[in-house]
């Protein structure tokens, strides 16, 4: 019988490993069109010089994102998973397919009409991050914690497939003519494909894995009511009026218990609420507008802003797998607000290197806050759900998710004080 058991509880198990591909590949398509409009900076330079483009977009995109995730995380326990996240993903395929379309019909002619149209679909990307990254670090919480570092991975590896894929289409297009354009086009082309590829993925893959499927019926079997509808797409149905499930049929799973309110959870995790909002405010502060615009002029030339961002973005990936070697990995709660408060030596640092030193010590620099940045986000979202039941993780999750945005938005408006005797 214990063999059985045994067994039984192996095969519920089955798909870990194509469950953190897929959580891998949907961190991607999470960022990867954001991440897009950042890495072609360049070219938004070009096409709109009087307009800060690297500054103005991710200012526009902000107050959609906290403001849309803010009023999800207040409902979170009402909001079907499944659909929030499939409408997130979708509009992200939307939203990238028509930035295409834009910029084809641009011409390569810039102008305010064509800002503003590029403007609105930047608040467009902030109101489907707010949809996937919160429902997702929400759904994964009461999951194994390698499900949420890959997706946090993920949301990294966005940024180094971006800039990777922008080196290669500037190089590619480098000597034509109108070369910035069409390699931004072939940019936006790649992916709104890979936006498409993670719609596909949520819809059909993922909901069907036996591990996937194991988790969200035991946090139903806790009292959550919003996997109902992932459940279903798993071939899992659950009775109206009642709380049976494939996995957990017993009477003591089957009780709806009461769940740690908003405001509980808050208080019992401020700290790790104010050291992801502390993380994001810092390199938002300094990334990508500082790097793109206040670094000066260096043998790199128009390469230089490229090489900075896509430096920050492979150091932010690594230092999301760090954590994965437990003797590495801070679970402190102290010493991970001691990390994240001693980051803030780095803006005097970037000041200074930015105004007397030269390009080699910047892009230390840029990989420090890069490594640190992915490090200390994983650390805090794979070690604050511990110990709760799975609605209030998901809940738990989704607030972390807000105060990591709200820091992102505060981050974004102090990056202004970088222009402060330049003309602004």
């Amino acid at each position: 019988m214990a063999g059985m058991g045994n067994n039984e509880i192996s095969t519920r198990l089955e798909g870990k490993s194509a469950a953190i591909v897929v959580c891998w590949l949907l961190g991607n398509g999470c960022l990867f069109s954001w991440n897009s409009m950042l890495t072609i900076e360049d070219y938004y330079v070009n096409l709109f010089p009087k307009y800060h483009p690297s500054r103005v977009l991710t200012l526009v995109y902000q107050p959609f994102a906290v403001g849309t995730l803010a009023i999800l995380a207040y409902n979170e326990a009402k909001i079907n998973t499944r659909i929030r996240n499939m409408f997130g993903y979708i509009l992200f395929f939307i939203s990238t397919l028509l930035v295409l379309i834009v910029n084809s019909a641009a011409s390569g002619e810039g102008g305010l009409g064509i800002f503003l149209a590029i403007c609105a679909l930047s608040g467009a990307f902030g109101v489907a991050d707010a949809h996937v990254q919160g429902g997702m670090v929400g759904d994964l919480s009461y999951m194994q914690p390698e499900f949420i570092q890959s997706f946090l991975a993920g949301l990294a590896a966005s940024g180094v497939l971006t800039s990777a894929l922008r080196l290669i289409t500037k190089a590619a297009f480098d000597h034509s003519s109108d070369g910035l354009r069409k390699g931004a086009i072939l940019f936006f082309a790649i992916s709104t494909f890979f936006e498409l590829l993670c719609v596909i993925l949520y819809a059909f893959i993922f909901p069907k894995l036996p591990i996937v499927k194991y988790y969200r019926s035991k946090a139903a079997s806790e009292g959550s009511k919003t996997v109902s509808a992932d459940l279903a797409a798993g071939g899992i149905r659950t009775l109206p009026g009642t709380v049976l499930f494939m996995f957990f049929q017993d009477e003591e799973n089957t009780k709806d218990p009461e769940r740690k309110g908003n405001k509980q959870l808050l208080s019992e995790n401020i700290d790790y609420a104010f050291d992801m909002f502390l993380i994001y405010v810092l390199t938002l502060s300094i990334f990508p507008g500082f790097l793109s615009e206040d670094t000066g002029s260096h043998s790199l030339g128009t390469w230089y802003a490229l090489v900075l961002i896509a430096m920050y973005n492979v150091c932010d990936l690594i230092g999301r797998y760090i954590p994965l070697i437990k003797c590495l990995k801070l679970e402190s709660r102290k010493m991970i607000t001691i990390a994240t408060v001693s980051r803030f030596i780095l803006i005097p640092a970037f000041y200074f290197t930015a105004k007397f030193g030269d390009q080699g010590w910047m892009i230390l620099l840029t990989s420090f806050l890069g490594l640190s940045n992915g490090y200390l986000t994983v650390c805090v979202l794979t070690s604050a759900p511990k110990g709760y039941k799975g609605p209030e993780q998901n809940a738990l999750g989704n607030i972390l998710v807000l105060f990591l945005v709200g820091g992102i938005f505060a981050g974004v408006v102090l990056d202004w004080l970088w222009l402060i005797g330049k003309g602004w």
